[in-house]
Parts: C-alpha cells; structure tokens; sequence
C-alpha cells in the first residue's frame, strides 16, 4: 500500500482544515517545498499536493507551487484543486504532476473529466470522490449533491476509471480515525484501486486499511500535528 503525505495550498502556504471547513484552518509551515523535501528525506516517494485556493476558484491558483516541488524534489507528485478546463490540467502535467486528481469536473462536466481520461490515460487521472454523509460534494467542498458515493464511482469504473481518492469529509482533519467500513463497501462492490483519506490517525489505521484492500492512504493532520512520525511512515515505506 502507499503511503501518500498530503501538503494543502491556501495562500501559498501549507495548511490543514477540519471538515473542509476554510474557517478552520492551521498553518504549519510557510513553505510546502521545505515539507515535500522533508518528506523526501525520509524515503517517502508519493506526494498528494491540493490547490485549496483552486478548489474554490475558476482554475488552478497554485501551480507554481507544484513546479517547485516537482523540479527539487523525485516526488512522484499527485495534483488536485483547481483543475476545471483543459488549461489547467495542461499547467499541471507541464508543471510536473504525476497525476491529477478530478473531483469537482467529474460531477459537473462528465464530458470534460472523460475526455482526459481518454487523453492522458487511466494511470494519470485519478477520480476523486469526495463525500458527505454519503453524497459527493465539490468546490472545495462548498457545494453538496444528491450523487451517492458508490453511484459515483462504479459509473466511472464503467467508463475506465482505475484509480479512486475516496475522501469522507466528515473525518477530514478530525484524527478519530478513517471510514473503513465505506471503504469496505466500495472495495466489496468495485475493482478500482482504492485510495483511502481522512481521519487516519495512528499507525494502526495504516495497516487496516491495507488488510482492507486499499492500494494507497492520504496522510496529513497526523503527521503534522506528531501523531505518526515521518520515522515510522519512513519504516512503513
């Protein structure tokens, strides 16, 4: 399973929020290329970076961010937030993303998101299906839908999808542990490799989620806030 820090971008700096609730936001550091390269110092090879400002916005924000990252650090580099045209996902890829991560478009213009999927490939588009009790939400988060989570998924399996960021909302920032029965769920109904984030907290979350079935996991607050050092991930990797 990957293990897959996660730096968040508001106003170039390097943020956690709870619940995605943008009034309840942390600082932890300045600058997001010292965290990746921390990140890097302790054999960690995966990194999932959100435009926060974009996810919110009419189009990526932060992408200079990404370029700094991608070109100092061997971080293979997930993007996500932000990406609403085929203008941004063009920045993101020439600004060194790895991947792409597609929430808010796949909800809103199926037509957009599918044809990446058919440019670029099922390797680098990644789904993301963010929810809230249940149903996805989007723009960082702001907007809810009545589009249940699983619905959401298989429908992209259908069309090629392979790889999912599932996040429950409710759990996001909370450090009270993931939503491993959902996660259960999907894996039970669906092939796609599973990307599990939100509300891991201890070490012991990562190795059920891993006997789970899920073929990465999102970790950020934890690390930041000292609840699993970059010692043990490191060990994990």
């Amino acid at each position: 399973m990957k293990i897959i820090p996660a730096i968040d971008i508001i106003d170039g700096k390097c943020v956690r929020l709870q619940k995605g609730d943008f009034q309840k936001m942390t600082i932890y550091n300045e600058d997001p290329l010292e965290v990746a390269k921390m990140f890097e110092d302790h054999g960690i090879q995966y990194l999932h970076l959100v435009d926060l400002d974009g996810a919110r916005s009419k189009g990526l924000v932060n992408h200079r961010i990404l370029e700094q990252i991608s070109s100092k650090t061997n971080l293979l580099v997930d993007f996500g937030g932000g990406l609403k045209s085929d203008e941004d996902v063009r920045i993101a890829f020439e600004s060194g993303a790895s991947q792409v991560t597609g929430g808010s478009v796949a909800l809103k213009d199926r037509r957009l998101f599918l044809s990446w999927l058919e440019r670029y490939g099922a390797s680098r588009i990644i789904l993301g299906a963010d929810c809230k009790n249940r149903k996805i939400a989007s723009n960082g988060w702001l907007e809810d839908s009545e589009v249940d989570v699983l619905d959401f998924i298989e429908s992209y399996e259908a069309e090629g999808i392979l790889q999912v960021v599932a996040t429950d909302i409710e759990k996001d920032g909370m450090l009270k542990g993931p939503s491993l029965g959902l996660y259960k769920e999907i894996l039970a109904a669906t092939k796609v490799e599973l990307i599990a984030s939100g509300g891991i907290s201890v070490l012991e979350d990562l190795v059920s989620l891993k006997a789970a079935g899920c073929s990465g996991a999102i970790v950020g607050k934890a690390i930041y806030e000292g609840q699993i050092s970059l010692e043990e991930l490191s060990e994990l990797c």
